[in-house]
């Protein structure tokens, strides 16, 4: 077994018992929940602090964003939109690398999370020192990483890429003859080069929510549902994207949704973009992929237990004390932003970031 297999064997038990103890979050009245969001409202002018949420964090954190000036995106998106903000203060609701991304982006703002626990399977999949070790094995290859990983292995990395402008980079580095390392994540790495064709030496790291869902389950509904079309994220198994009618990130989904004549969408990625989904397209009707049925072992059931680790409570209470700080050592942080750059600026001359995303 290689390297690359082992690894993230060993590590998938621990990531299974540190889902297990995440702890579910307490129940907000519709009171409260106006409470948290009039105060937050008033500290974020006190702090000169804007909010950037994912996609995949609860509605009420995606809604006091758009309310109050800040941004709902994909992690590429978020972190330019933070770099190019003029708020001093950046407060990241998602995961801990989204945070770290906005650090190495914005070193001389203060950044923000409502929660220093909101982890990624990928990350913790793929720890700095044995992917550093399975990187220096293949020394002849460019090491070319997910946007989903610490900011010491995007400091490890040649690029960085999201799965809106993986395809595209991976096409350029094949034009210049270059042989790949991909990591962390195996089903996007696996559908990257089954589209390209490319060289490509894949990290065996999952997402655990797109890891779940089942293509037993998925063919039922479709049955059910002859008329719908099927939208799937590309960290999702090889066989759930064989079914796709579209495959892409979750801003390219919501574009895809908007454009498609069916009147039923089937998605299969984080509940999460349900949100912006309803709003983007209130006619249609939303059915998520199925992650449970008989061939199911579910442990996220289609919402990341850490994205859901922030809350509206938790986000008060952070820009109260102005604590969960992002710290990023400066010169793992100047390593990570070479990677970085490269990936923004190609995104821009590819015409897959444009100035309206800030």
């Amino acid at each position: 077994m290689s390297l690359a297999e082992s690894i993230p064997k060993k590590l998938q038990t621990n990531i299974d018992n540190i889902i297990d103890n995440v702890s579910p979050n307490p129940w907000l009245t519709d009171a409260e929940k106006i409470s948290y969001t009039d105060k937050i409202k008033v500290l974020l002018k006190q702090k000169d602090a804007v909010v950037i949420a994912h996609y995949y964090v609860d509605d009420e954190l995606q809604a006091l964003a758009e309310e109050t000036g800040g941004y709902v995106s994909d992690s590429l998106d978020m972190a330019n939109f933070g770099a190019q903000h003029e708020a001093k203060t950046l407060v990241v609701c998602g995961v801990r690398f989204m945070g770290e991304t906005a650090k190495i982006l914005s070193p001389e703002k203060t950044v923000l999370m409502p929660t220093l626990d909101a982890e990624c399977s990928l990350d913790l999949g793929c720890p700095i020192d044995e992917f550093s070790r399975f990187c220096d094995e293949h020394p002849d290859r460019e090491v070319v990483v997910y946007a989903n990983t610490s900011v010491e292995v995007k400091a490890r990395a040649d690029w960085i890429v999201t799965s809106s402008n993986a395809i595209q980079i991976i096409e350029n580095l094949m034009s210049q003859g270059k042989k790949i390392i991909w990591g962390p994540d195996r089903h996007l790495g696996q559908y990257i080069k089954n589209k390209t064709g490319a060289d490509m030496i894949l990290w065996q790291g999952h997402c655990v929510v797109h890891d779940e869902f089942k293509l037993h389950e998925l063919e039922q509904l479709m049955e059910k549902h002859p008329d719908a079309e099927v939208l799937v994220h590309p960290e999702s198994p090889e066989a759930v994207i064989a079914k796709a009618d579209f495959v892409g990130s979750t801003k390219q989904i919501i574009a895809a949704g908007k454009a498609s004549p069916a009147d039923t969408l089937i998605i299969a990625t984080d509940h999460g973009l349900f949100y912006k989904m309803s709003q983007v397209v209130p006619e249609k009707r939303l059915i998520p992929a199925p992650t449970g049925g008989k061939s199911a072992s579910c442990k996220s059931c289609a919402h990341c237990p850490w994205m859901a680790m922030n809350t509206l409570g938790n986000l008060y209470e952070t820009l109260r004390d102005m604590n969960n700080t992002i710290e990023v050592d400066e010169q793992i942080r100047q390593q990570a932003l070479k990677p970085l750059n490269r990936m923004i600026d190609f995104s821009f001359q590819q015409g897959i970031l444009t100035a309206g995303d800030a």
